[in-house]
C-alpha cells in the first residue's frame, strides 16, 4: 500500500467499532479501546475515511448521524442472555459495555439506513439484533475446529455464494477466506437471507434483501489486503448515500 492510501483521504466517513483491553503501549500497561490495524487499512484503501468508536452506548444515534457508513468489526463472544440463552461451557466472558454498544449502533444504522458492513462478531452482532439466536460452538456439531484452529491462528474455508445474491454481485459464487470463529448462527433472524455457506453447513454470510446496504460475513475479509471488494461495496455504497442526501 503506497504512502497516499495509507495516510487517508476525504472519502466517506466510516465508523469501526473498537473494544477496551488491557495492553501494553511504551511505559503503559492499561486500558485501551483496540482495532485491529488491518480494518483502518482496507477502509483507507477502498477510498474511506476510518473512524474508531469505542463503547459508548448512549452515544449511537449521535455518532451515526455523522457517519457514512459503519463496520460492525470482530471479537468476543456476545453475551448469550442477549439472545434468551444461558451461557455455555465454551463460551467467553461477557464483554457488557460492547454488546450493548454495539446493538445500540446496529438498531441506529437499520433506523438511518446506513451501509453496513458486519465481520464475523459483527455478523453474530446484526442477527442478534434482529432477533436470531446463535450457536454457541460449532465444533460441537460439525466434530472438527477448522474455522478456528488454534490461539492466535485463522482457518481457510471455502464458502458458497448464492448465485441470486447481492453477495455473489461483489465477490463471486465460490470463496476462499480466512475464518477465526467457534461460534455461528443458529436461528436466522426473519429480516436476513442466508448466502454464503461453509462445507459443513456453518452460516457463513448473510444479507438483507430489504436494505440498501446490509451485509454479514462471518470471516476475517481485514486479513486479506488484497482482496477489498467487501469494504470497496461499503464505501461505494456510503458514497453513493453522500451523493443522494
Amino acid at each position: 500500500m503506497d504512502s497516499s492510501v495509507s495516510e487517508g483521504g476525504t472519502g466517506p466517513l466510516i465508523g469501526l467499532t473498537t473494544y477496551r483491553e488491557r495492553a501494553q503501549s511504551l511505559v503503559w500497561d492499561t486500558d485501551f479501546a483496540l482495532l485491529h490495524q488491518a480494518y483502518v487499512d482496507l477502509v483507507v484503501a477502498a477510498g474511506g475515511t476510518a473512524v474508531l468508536l469505542p463503547p459508548q452506548p448512549a452515544s449511537a444515534p449521535h455518532v451515526l448521524q455523522r457517519l457514512d457508513g459503519l463496520v460492525l468489526t470482530g471479537g468476543a463472544d456476545i453475551e448469550p442472555s442477549r439472545y434468551g440463552q444461558a451461557s455455555g461451557p465454551r463460551t467467553g466472558a461477557p464483554r457488557r459495555d460492547r454488546d450493548e454498544w454495539e446493538l445500540a449502533l446496529a438498531h441506529a444504522a437499520l433506523d438511518l439506513k446506513l451501509p453496513v458492513l458486519g465481520v464475523c462478531r459483527g455478523l453474530q452482532m446484526v442477527n442478534v439484533a434482529l432477533g436470531g439466536t446463535l450457536e454457541q460452538h460449532v465444533p460441537d456439531r460439525v466434530g472438527h475446529a477448522g474455522h478456528q484452529p488454534a490461539p492466535g491462528q485463522f482457518g481457510r474455508t471455502d464458502v458458497r455464494i448464492k448465485a441470486s445474491s447481492r453477495l455473489a454481485a461483489l465477490v463471486g459464487e465460490q470463496v476462499t477466506v480466512h475464518c477465526y470463529h467457534h461460534q455461528s448462527v443458529a436461528v436466522l433472524a426473519p429480516a436476513l437471507r442466508a448466502v454464503g455457506i461453509a462445507d459443513d453447513g456453518t452460516i457463513e454470510a448473510v444479507e438483507s434483501p430489504e436494505e440498501p446496504f446490509l451485509f454479514a460475513v462471518q470471516w476475517h475479509p481485514e486479513q486479506d489486503p488484497n482482496d477489498r471488494r467487501l469494504f470497496q461495496g461499503l464505501v461505494d455504497a456510503a458514497r453513493r448515500r453522500m451523493t443522494d442526501a
